[in-house]
């Protein structure tokens, strides 16, 4: 019935019936999501990061096996985007990425002690306030929230508002790098192949080592975590791409042997 509906009714009609079907699922959490004064300072701080870094690169670090092939320490004196566990290379490393961003509910509440003991601007959903303490955190520690969704399909290019997540966080550090001005996002460690094999989003739990990221501890024994949905990762991608390009701004892959075909190639040792 979807689908016959679907073949009759224009398509920007039909776009605008589940965008007004997905927001008024939405609504319960709304008034939170803008009034609650955690949300109203990520809005100042948010507002306070549009357009600051214009004209300038960063690159967004992902946590595949293929970062322990990669000279990391180039990056020392770059913009960096962190992603979910990539602290567990910080000691090693002898540096920290400047900004580290986790949106999956399992990471966060799991590793929500971990976030908090980070100094450097940390950006999580909004759903996963109810994992951080009720007990007052100093405006200095407090993470910025972003309004992120599973659905409705669209590239922000103002993380203010709605920020769509696309099955995987670095397709929302591509969207806080566009909010924020840059004018090259770099990707490395973004490998899109695991070694772990099932159905998409379905929850597991590590029986061991961990061989999909570059530190075997990262979803190690015991940690739960939710298989990959890399088929709706590349759409976001597409989009993303698309809307850099239609404002003259650009993503790259340097992903030393990554799976991913979306973004233009380019050799990690000649962008330094």
């Amino acid at each position: 019935m979807k689908k016959s509906l679907k073949k009759i009714i224009p398509s920007p009609l039909w776009n605008l019936a589940r965008d007004t079907i997905i927001a008024a699922r939405q609504l319960p959490d709304l008034p939170s999501a803008y009034l609650h004064p955690w949300r109203r300072q990520s809005m100042d701080t948010l507002a306070a990061l549009k357009d600051k870094y214009r004209g300038e690169r960063c690159f967004i670090i992902g946590n595949g096996p293929s970062l322990r092939k990669t000279d990391v320490s180039k990056l020392k004196n770059e913009y960096t985007f962190g992603m979910n566990r990539i602290y567990l290379a910080f000691e090693e490393w002898g540096f920290q990425t400047t900004f580290l961003a986790s949106v999956n509910d399992l990471v966060i509440e799991q590793c929500v002690d971990d976030f908090l003991s980070l100094d450097m601007p940390r950006f999580f959903s909004w759903r996963s306030r109810k994992f951080f303490p009720k007990s007052p955190i100093p405006n200095s520690q407090l993470p910025t929230f972003l309004y992120t969704t599973y659905a409705g399909m669209k590239f922000a290019q103002d993380v203010r508002h709605r920020v769509w997540e696309g099955a995987t966080v670095t397709n929302v550090c591509l969207q806080l790098a566009y909010h924020m001005g840059f004018e090259k996002a770099i990707l490395i460690g973004v490998d899109h192949s695991f070694k772990s094999k099932g159905d998409a989003n379905k929850t597991i739990i590590s029986d061991g080592d961990d061989p999909n990221h570059f530190d075997p501890r990262y979803f190690g024994k015991g940690f739960r975590w939710q298989l990959p949905d890399l088929d709706m990762s590349e759409i976001a991608y597409t989009m993303a791409r698309q809307a850099y390009e239609q404002d003259n701004r650009q993503i790259l892959d340097a992903t030393i042997g990554g799976k991913l075909t979306v973004f233009e190639k380019v050799d990690y040792e000649n962008l330094f």
